[in-house]
């Protein structure tokens, strides 16, 4: 097969399943953001009140509270016993991530995520090398300092400092600062560190990782035999080296990507033009193809990355 050059991330799967289908998960996340960053300003823009409060502590329709378990943790570290409407909300808020995912906050919810995202996306366009990559436990050290921080201040300490809370509060207040700081984690996963905010920094997402450490939402790469190599799934995910275990496991490894770095954002399912990766649930044990091969590829089309 004669090489091709210089495809675009993502061009065979458009080409083979069209526009619409090779972004579905990748639209359906845009939507589930946008949907949550407006039931929270209904109220103060327009008056509708469905939820109020932000996505460190709610009450949906006056009756259901929600809690962000990092928030009420902190509390309680800080000696501050919340309300027991806080606690329950708290609880539900747990449950349901340890349950579904963790990390389906950081790609599914998170406003902050169009953000590294879009500088991803023009990190490939300029082809910038991936600088610094601090260790996959900094986040986790991170998670401990704001932990300790509380302690010692008798604060919700990573409040303070917050990105997703202070763009919740510029959108209702006006932004004013919040500019710089968005402006800021732009341009470090763009200049500084190729996915470095949600993969190396932010200790929300090292907390829901933790939570969602044996959930049942997963990623499976099923149909690995199909892999053809271009590569594009290992180039739009954010915690690439999720994929190799499954993708490329011997035997009877399982194709499942259990690790708690998965976002489950379900841009490897979109980008991959052999329907190689699904969704389905840790305890999917259906029987996969083998695993594929080792042997030297065919020639392939170069990718823009």
């Amino acid at each position: 097969m004669t090489a091709r050059t210089h495809l675009p991330v993502g061009h065979e799967a458009i080409a083979a399943k069209g526009w619409t289908r090779a972004h579905k998960y990748l639209l359906l996340r845009r939507a589930s953001q946008l949907c949550f960053l407006a039931l929270f300003l209904l109220g103060p823009w327009v008056g509708i009140w469905v939820v109020q409060g932000t996505l460190a502590g709610s009450l949906i329709l006056g009756v259901l509270p929600l809690t962000d378990p990092l928030v009420f943790l902190q509390s309680l570290i800080a000696g501050h016993w919340p309300e027991l409407t806080a606690a329950i909300g708290a609880v539900i808020v747990l449950v349901a991530y340890a349950l579904i995912g963790g990390r389906v906050y950081c790609s599914w919810v998170c406003p902050i995520n169009p953000v590294t995202d879009a500088a991803h996306w023009m990190h490939r366009k300029l082809g910038l090398q991936k600088g610094w990559q601090p260790k996959r436990a900094t986040r986790l050290w991170l998670l401990a300092t704001v932990l300790i921080v509380s302690g010692l201040t008798g604060t919700i300490a990573w409040e303070l400092v917050n990105p997703i809370t202070m763009l919740h509060r510029g959108l209702i207040f006006g932004m004013g600062f919040v500019w710089a700081m968005i402006g800021a984690i732009f341009l470090f996963d763009l200049l500084v560190s190729r996915h470095g905010w949600c993969g190396h920094v932010c200790p929300v997402g090292a907390f829901y990782g933790l939570v969602g450490h044996k959930a049942m939402l997963r990623v499976s790469a099923a149909n690995r035999s199909a892999c053809d190599d271009c590569m594009d799934c290992f180039v739009v995910c954010p915690e690439n080296h999720v994929i190799s275990p499954a993708l490329r496991g011997k035997g009877d490894a399982t194709p499942l990507i259990l690790s708690p770095d998965c976002t489950n954002c379900g841009r490897c399912v979109d980008v991959c033009a052999e329907d190689v990766f699904k969704f389905t649930h840790r305890f999917d044990t259906l029987p996969v193809a083998p695993p594929h091969p080792t042997a030297a590829p065919e020639p392939r089309a170069s990718r823009v990355l």
